[in-house]
């Protein structure tokens, strides 16, 4: 019991006397102003960089790039894309160019004039140009599908030049 005893007052004055010593100042390199710039700076770039990361968005959403715009116009019978149209379509050239991953449904459609067989050929010849003109951009062709819709996915349903307008198109819709 004795032994206990003593054997609990040696550690109790052990542990004591380790708490009651102060702990010993870790030495430390003087910094000097390059030092402390230098030390500043990166850690300015990797803040920026990290938040740059988190604020990233992807230009097809980003309404200043011009890639929101996602669909082409043309007149009355026509497959031709309009010169107006062309720096749109090679901006999402370059964009499709630099992210291999992605892919886009190009997507042919006609105003209700003319034949289902027509409207169907007119439609897959605009998408088919817009294909082209993408791929001279960058675009690879694995990235991109044309199909023709004809008159099937009309926008506008009046029967009117100013509907009909809208819905002579080829969309850009890119895969999720």
């Amino acid at each position: 019991m004795n032994k206990k005893i003593a054997l609990s007052a040696l550690l109790v004055s052990l542990l004591s006397a380790c708490a009651s010593q102060a702990p010993k100042p870790v030495a430390e390199a003087p910094v000097t102003p390059a030092a402390s710039s230098a030390a500043d700076t990166a850690a300015k770039t990797a803040t920026a960089s990290a938040t740059s990361a988190v604020v990233a968005v992807d230009p097809l959403d980003d309404p200043k790039t011009g890639l929101t715009n996602r669909s082409l116009y043309y007149a009355f019978d026509v497959d031709v894309i309009q010169e107006a149209d062309k720096p749109l379509v090679a901006a999402h050239g370059r964009y499709l160019s630099t992210r291999p991953a992605r892919k886009v449904s190009l997507e042919g459609n006609c105003d209700e004039r003319g034949s289902t067989e027509y409207n169907l050929a007119l439609g897959q010849r605009r998408a088919d140009g817009v294909k082209k003109l993408l791929v001279l951009g960058g675009a690879k062709d694995e990235q991109l599908n044309s199909i023709s819709f004809g008159e099937e996915k009309p926008r506008c349903t009046a029967h009117d030049e100013e509907c009909w307008a809208e819905n002579r198109r080829t969309d850009l819709n890119y895969a999720k």
